[in-house]
């Protein structure tokens, strides 16, 4: 612990990626609790990767990649969401070709920018160390957006996530409300980009909430659950990378994973446990 104190206090860097890693994880603790629930980690998926074209185009234009981001992401939730409220049975194939594409048009216009370069590994896997100032204010700003509309709208967002039909019959306008979901984790999705990158991010934004969900009984209690669980694995993975020079990125998702795959058998065993318990009162 005192050689984690002094490398915060020493150094710059990674005074921000700690910052950095709270923020992602206040966001993955909130939204990722709607995409477990309401169960749309593909379209999430589809988001993300759809997010590679807009940043390839931006920096082939020499335009600031991730104002790319920002506007392919919101654009493709809208896509996205419009899809799946009204493609049917063709929904899967058109997101999966959406994402297909903005992958393959983000590697080609990063190809054709001279003087190609580092920037196409940095997109797609991120790296939390390079995180400055001006990132922290870019993702401060969006986890505050976030943050105010799902607390103003947390039982709309609620009602939708559970049975959206039923929801739009008691009067809430469920395809708007549904739509903003998607815009909410579009810009979750913005800001892991600087954490662990397109690929990684749906892993940070989905294990954590599903760790939650396996202990928790409200929304709310998974929210905060999943916002420690996150900051825990954010931490973990930066400092055990930090030393043997691993990346940050695969090594908070690998943590991630192997919580995850815990979490399910500590499960299976309280139940177990739980229920001869039961059993054992019943016998006697």
């Amino acid at each position: 612990m005192p050689d984690i104190i002094n490398l915060i206090s020493q150094y710059d860097f990674m005074r921000n990626a700690v910052i950095a890693a709270i923020f992602a994880s206040i966001l993955c603790g909130m939204t990722g609790t709607l995409v477990v629930i309401k169960r749309i980690a593909l379209i999430s998926g589809g988001i993300a990767h759809t997010v590679l074209g807009g940043v390839g185009l931006f920096y082939y234009l020499g335009w600031n990649p991730y104002l790319g981001a920002f506007i392919t992401s919101i654009v493709a939730a809208i896509i996205i969401g419009l899809v799946k409220l009204h493609a049917g049975e063709h929904e899967d194939t058109l997101i999966s070709a959406m994402w297909a594409i903005g992958m393959a048009s983000g590697i080609l216009f990063m190809q054709l920018k001279p003087g190609y370069n580092r920037n196409l590994m940095s997109y797609l896997f991120g790296n939390i160390l390079l995180v400055d100032s001006f990132d922290l204010i870019v993702l401060g700003s969006m986890t505050l957006v976030v943050m105010v509309v799902i607390i103003l709208l947390y039982r709309q967002f609620l009602a939708i996530s559970f049975d959206q039909e039923f929801a739009g019959l008691r009067g809430l306008h469920a395809e708007f409300l549904y739509i903003l979901i998607l815009c909410m984790i579009a810009l979750t999705i913005v800001v892991l980009t600087t954490i662990v990158g397109l690929i990684l991010a749906i892993a940070l934004l989905t294990l954590p909430a599903a760790i939650a969900a396996l202990f928790t009984k409200t929304p709310g209690a998974m929210m905060l659950t999943a916002m420690v669980f996150s900051l825990l694995f954010s931490l973990g993975g930066l400092f055990i990378s930090y030393e043997p020079g691993l990346a940050p990125g695969s090594t908070i998702i690998i943590i991630s994973g192997i919580a995850y795959f815990f979490a399910i058998i500590a499960k299976k065993v309280v139940k177990r446990f739980a229920q001869q318990r039961n059993i054992n009162r019943k016998a006697i």
